[in-house]
């Protein structure tokens, strides 16, 4: 028996496409000053849709076909003689003109279907891919999504126009193996871009090359995003080592694909999260497209799996663990780039967050602990070890040098020596050369996840300087039994504190087991986070925003840190 379509999903997807396109259709001559390309691609895309669908208010309409036709006009302005599109801070950018080809080519199968109506935007499609064609074919990209972005367009050229010099290009790119980890993550660790580019484009390519490994590649990367949703409707982002690192990713982006395969496996953990990520509406206008490009999606979901609490994950690969229950969700994090890598750079993984709580409404954003050691920064655990279940050790050693003088054959008479770089300071001084006098200081952080919290025993050793434990709460509550010192800080002393918002509230109590007693809150120049050098040497920062308390001193410290989370009603 055929599975039932879900109509009310077809109607909401049409009613995100209208949202946009009804406004272009009442001004179909307008000229869109100014768009970028990539801007004007999608809103033909979905004008189209729009004009195909039966669910769409603009089904049919010479309107939206005239809004389409002026915005392929604007498009095409911007193609270059390479047959690449200008604009953006990427010049003359394959992969860039690749995320437009896909939507031309996806516009171009959809228009294609209806008939004369649509001849001529059919026509102004072929006329831009064919030729973005040539330059996508021999192309080049930068980052590693880009690979698979620019084998999807490809592969739509192929689909649309079939050309077998296409495809060997796409074998050639797709022989270097897809970039997923053992734990079902992509290499850029990105939610952003699993999204939006890794997993369409593979489920594509999936379809196009008849590819059962890519479709799996994608299964495995939902499987994992599963335990990285958190309480908040959001993707767990802190070892993410692009844009998002620093910034909560929605669900809602991974709904067709969580939707789609929790159609075709039957899966239903798929299916609640497909239901989760459109629990505050559908607002993408894209869907209405893929929904005529894949009638698959309009298929009524599987039943929804019930969700398992307590729930348990520990991502080796990206060293996250998260755990899961009716009253608390908690994720400890030390897989940061920076510690191997000595800088922080575009593509690193460099969030300093350890930690995270959830308690309903009461949360605990980040967890950051500053140490006024040589200005190299806040910790970023450079290992992370599971010592048992739920519980972890992160580790991070620093070291800094004093520089005795050069080595008599090392020496030279103009006294130019070759600029070096010694891991936080540059200078023409040759420091490889240089016997070194060595400070160090280690930072060890275990953490034992329970259902109601964590527990922390941080150990702080080396020489006596300052340190300040950081806690950021989300924005909406206030810190009882702490004392501010301005600035949307506060100072947590002896006694415990709590975090309440609304019924749901978060507990958290300090106690000093060895080392100085803590820094009051007349010591503001303690009680502070420190970026690091190479932050504040060009005048950034990235330090968090909300409510921050403070716990803080000179070490050396031995400190236990209890946090409790407590629900009024919990989610069972």
């Amino acid at each position: 028996m055929p599975t039932p379509l879900d109509h009310e999903f077809v109607r909401a997807a049409a009613r995100a496409a209208d949202r946009l396109a009804a406004p272009l259709a009442a001004g179909p001559d307008e000229e869109p000053a100014g768009m970028p390309h990539r801007g004007l691609a999608r809103r033909v895309k979905t004008l189209v849709a729009a004009y195909r669908s039966p669910d769409s208010a603009l089904h049919g309409s010479r309107q939206a076909v005239t809004a389409a036709m002026t915005h392929l006009r604007a498009l095409r302005s911007v193609q270059t003689p390479t047959g690449l599109f200008a604009g953006g801070d990427n010049v003359q950018s394959p992969p860039d003109s690749a995320f437009t080809v896909n939507d031309v080519c996806d516009a171009h199968v959809i228009a294609a279907g209806a008939g004369p109506e649509l001849r001529e935007v059919t026509a102004a499609l072929a006329e831009i891919a064919g030729a973005a064609s040539g330059s996508l074919l021999t192309g080049g990209v930068h980052t590693p999504n880009h690979r698979w972005e620019l084998c999807a367009a490809l592969a739509r050229l192929h689909r649309s126009f079939p050309d077998d010099r296409l495809l060997d290009r796409v074998e050639e790119w797709l022989a270097e193996g897809v970039d997923i980890d053992a734990e079902g993550l992509y290499s850029e660790r990105s939610a952003n871009y699993a999204a939006h580019v890794s997993n369409p484009s593979l489920l594509l390519l999936a379809g196009v090359l008849g590819r059962a490994d890519l479709l799996d590649a994608v299964e495995r990367n939902l499987a994992t995003t599963l335990d990285l949703i958190r309480p908040d409707g959001t993707v767990e982002t802190v070892h993410s080592r692009r844009q998002d690192q620093n910034h909560p990713f929605p669900l809602a982006p991974y709904l067709p694909h969580y939707r789609l395969l929790a159609i075709r496996t039957g899966r239903g953990d798929f299916s609640r999260a497909a239901q989760l990520a459109a629990t505050g509406g559908i607002d993408d206008p894209d869907l209405l497209a893929e929904t005529l490009l894949t009638p698959d999606l309009c298929r009524a979901l599987p039943t929804p799996a019930a969700e398992i609490l307590p729930r348990d994950r520990y991502l080796t690969t990206a060293r996250l663990a998260a755990r899961a229950s009716a009253g608390a969700h908690t994720v400890v994090y030390g897989g940061s780039d920076v510690p191997e890598h000595r800088r922080i750079r575009s593509g690193l993984a460099c969030n300093p967050t350890f930690l995270r709580l959830f308690a309903g409404d009461a949360v605990l954003d980040a967890v950051r602990l500053s140490r006024g050691f040589f200005d190299l920064g806040p910790f970023r655990a450079a290992g992370m070890q599971q010592l048992a279940d739920n519980r972890y050790r992160l580790t991070e050693s620093l070291t800094a040098a004093y520089y005795q003088p050069l080595p008599p054959d090392r020496r030279r008479d103009d006294g130019a020596y070759r600029m070096a770089d010694e891991g936080r300071f540059s200078a023409a001084m040759a420091f490889p050369d240089r016997p070194r006098d060595e400070v160090s200081h280690t930072t060890r952080v275990e953490v034992d996840l329970r259902e109601d919290g964590a527990d922390l025993r941080i150990d702080i050793s080396g020489p006596r300087v300052p340190w300040a434990l950081e806690l950021t709460f989300r924005p909406g509550g206030v810190p009882e039994g702490t004392v501010p010192i301005g600035d949307g800080r506060w100072c947590l002393t002896t006694g415990p504190m709590t975090y309440r918002v609304g019924d749901d509230e978060i507990r958290i109590e300090a106690g000093v087991e060895a080392g100085e007693p803590l820094a009051g809150p007349d010591r503001s120049d303690v009680l502070r986070y420190d970026p690091g050098q190479d932050y504040t040497v060009v005048g950034g920062t990235d330090a968090t925003t909300g409510n921050r308390v403070y716990i803080g001193g000179f070490g050396p410290h031995t400190l236990t840190v209890v946090l409790r989370a407590r629900r009024a009603a919990p989610v069972v």
